[in-house]
């Protein structure tokens, strides 16, 4: 199978942006360096924006791609995010046919996978609780809580310039067949396909297209330390998994047909809800993915300082969360004083707490 996708450009490119990454991400290949007569060439030629080519080789699927997408994103850099885009030179692999472990793996701070545009997904947030990554209080980027100037395809720029989604594609979707037919919109690092948030209502065969639902919902009470306050579904541990709440297991997936599966098989689901882009796979993600984040988080401060937010990968159907999650989705309104303004920042802190990490606001950054 091959898939080729491209949009044609302006005629003359535009100097990198300051954002942009002199060098070519861990997991990418290094782009070839161009002599004179080259750039003369490029200049006579328009530049293609949007690239991606997906082909099968031997027992491999291969994706390379620049990560730009094929529909305009928006403006960047923006008020909420002074990012410019770059684009990359992805070569990644995944296994042609996926197998699904015992066990899942967490995918938190990974990039879980890419779509069919060449634009990666990378649902977690570098944004915490006051500035302190070791609290464990990491914002949501669809939580509301921060503004990260997501455009309306639900992707915004890292500082690299690696434009990348935090939610459903909307740009995907809409041309991968909307809420008519189960849309296929790229692959998990694992090899498993990925859909967006319709499927086959009985998942053995075609039948009636529904809303597919997360089994993840806002806990009840409040919460034990950090901001305080009732959960809300602003941090990633507001959330929790239930078994039977919705229709997607841990990692929101689950095994069905589809229009390009007919026999089944195992995939993931987008959500409109949280965890909108899984946070664990089912399945072995290839490294060319597990790379191009490095360690993260965990490499930066140590493992060991780190309190963990969710540990996804080891929520089974009996998990201990499922316990206390009562509320279906959105939580109570946030805690507001007298004349509807909000608490100084640090208020409702848990007995214990720190002062304030850095002396940046809690959002800063991305």
């Amino acid at each position: 199978m091959r898939i080729s996708l491209a949009l044609a450009g302006v005629l003359i490119a535009l100097p990198a942006a300051a954002h942009d990454s002199s060098e070519p991400l861990s997991g990418e290949e290094p782009v070839e360096q161009a002599d004179i007569g080259d750039e003369i060439w490029n200049l006579l030629l328009p530049e293609a924006e949007a690239s991606a080519d997906i082909t099968v080789n031997g027992n491999s699927r291969r994706i390379r791609a620049n990560g730009y997408p094929i529909k305009a994103p928006g403006r960047f850099p923006n008020r909420n995010n002074p990012h410019s885009i770059s684009k990359k030179n992805y070569n990644l692999k995944v296994p042609l046919n996926p197998r699904k472990n015992s066990r899942a793996k967490s995918a938190q701070h990974a990039v879980f996978g890419i779509a069919i545009n060449g634009v990666v997904m990378d649902p977690g947030t570098a944004e915490f609780w006051q500035n302190n990554r070791r609290s464990g209080w990491n914002y949501e980027a669809m939580g509301g809580a921060c503004k990260l100037g997501l455009d309306k395809y639900n992707a915004h720029v890292q500082p690299d310039g690696t434009y990348h989604y935090h939610g459903i594609p909307k740009g995907v979707v809409a041309s991968s067949g909307g809420n008519s037919v189960p849309a296929m919109v790229g692959y998990a690092a694992d090899g498993f396909p990925i859909y967006g948030q319709y499927g086959y209502s009985n998942p053995e065969q075609k039948s009636r297209v529904k809303k597919l639902k997360s089994s993840y919902r806002v806990k009840s009470g409040t919460r034990p330390s950090g901001p305080g306050g009732r959960y809300d579904g602003k941090f990633t541990k507001d959330w929790g998994f239930v078994s039977g709440a919705g229709d997607l297991d841990q990692c929101n997936g689950r095994f069905a047909v589809t229009p390009e599966y007919p026999k089944g098989t195992y995939h993931y689901i987008l959500t409109d809800t949280f965890p909108f882009i899984p946070r664990c796979w089912m399945g072995s993600p290839n490294a060319s993915f597990t790379r191009l984040k490095g360690r993260g988080i965990r490499g930066d401060i140590g493992e060991e300082d780190i309190q963990p937010t969710i540990d996804f990968a080891t929520m089974t159907d009996n998990s201990a969360a499922s316990v206390e999650l009562i509320q279906a989705q959105g939580g109570r309104p946030p805690r507001l004083l007298p004349g509807g303004r909000r608490p100084p920042p640090g208020a409702g802190r848990g007995p214990g707490q720190g002062p304030r990490q850095g002396g940046r606001s809690p959002c800063s950054g991305s």
